[in-house]
């Protein structure tokens, strides 16, 4: 009995050591990060509409408010009315020369009955010649009123395409009124409300794509002869409690030049010592959050 006792303590205290060994055995710690965009307003206008609270899950891509465009759909119907208008003074080419046509063709007709009057003695040379002249200043009419109706079309047509690169533009101008996360995320700030006006560049929002989130350590120069970009590694945070938590992280990124440890972390004297930072992407479970502490383990 008492070899059974002697023997369960001997084991609880192999266990003991080595969960605390396990909890302060870590090669590099740092704090959680996410990849953060900062939302702006792309147009100029008093917000109508911002559906969205700090905390709150959006997708990408998804309309969560406008900026008022009302002036913009005016100016667009303005000119749409314009190429409307030019539009109109469009000429039609082939109904513009077809009396033109018509003539020449009569003449030619005459032209053809008048040759054959010459050669049975009816008619003269000088009225055969007479028919051909006219021809012949009808056909220079018919290509001076077709060249002068093509070149008013295509300056018509021209204007036209102007009007059109404008309606483009203020197409762009009313997309960009509407506001939209760019990626799927958590709001984790809002810096407007409806009804007050938004110009060009004011931040609206910052949304942080909290699934996916890295951690970003510091290890000295001789661990990183142990690390390579793809590697993967655990990594451990205790959420406040006594107990750490595993996940498993992948390196996707290691500086390539060295700096002072940052004064956040560790001792004055391992503070002065320099370092690479490294960041190693980790699956959010949802627990984790920007700014917790982790560790490392190689």
């Amino acid at each position: 009995m008492k070899t059974l006792k002697a023997i369960i303590l001997f084991t609880t205290l192999l266990l003991f050591i080595s969960c605390g060994n396990k909890k302060g055995n870590y090669d590099a710690s740092g704090t959680f990060e996410a990849t953060e965009v900062l939302v702006s307003a792309q147009a100029s206008g008093q917000i109508l509409q911002l559906d969205l609270t700090e905390g709150q899950t959006l997708e990408a891509g998804k309309e969560v408010g406008w900026i008022d465009t009302v002036q913009l759909y005016l100016k667009k119907k303005q000119l749409l009315a314009g190429m409307k208008a030019v539009d109109s003074r469009t000429y039609n080419v082939s109904l513009q020369i077809a009396s033109l046509k018509q003539q020449i063709a009569k003449q030619q007709t005459e032209l053809a009955r008048f040759r054959n009057l010459v050669q049975s003695n009816a008619a003269t040379q000088k009225q055969v010649d007479d028919i051909q002249s006219s021809i012949d200043v009808l056909q220079k009419q018919l290509t001076a009123q077709t060249e002068t109706l093509q070149n008013t079309n295509s300056s018509l047509s021209a204007e036209v395409s102007g009007l059109y690169i404008q309606v483009e533009q203020i197409n762009d101008l009313i997309n960009r009124s509407i506001i939209s996360s760019p990626l799927t995320g958590v709001v984790l700030s809002k810096y407007a409300e409806e009804g007050e006006l938004a110009v060009q560049g004011k931040a609206l929002f910052k949304v942080a794509d909290m699934e996916h989130v890295y951690l970003r350590a510091y290890i000295t120069a001789d661990q990183l002869t142990q690390l390579k970009l793809n590697q993967e590694v655990s990594v451990f945070t205790d959420f406040g409690k006594k107990e750490m938590t595993e996940y498993k992280g992948m390196i996707t990124w290691i500086a390539d030049k060295a700096e002072f440890t940052p004064r956040t972390v560790l001792t004055k004297n391992e503070r002065a010592n320099l370092v690479y930072a490294v960041k190693i992407a980790v699956k959010n479970d949802g627990y984790l959050k920007i700014g917790m502490y982790g560790e490392i383990k190689l």
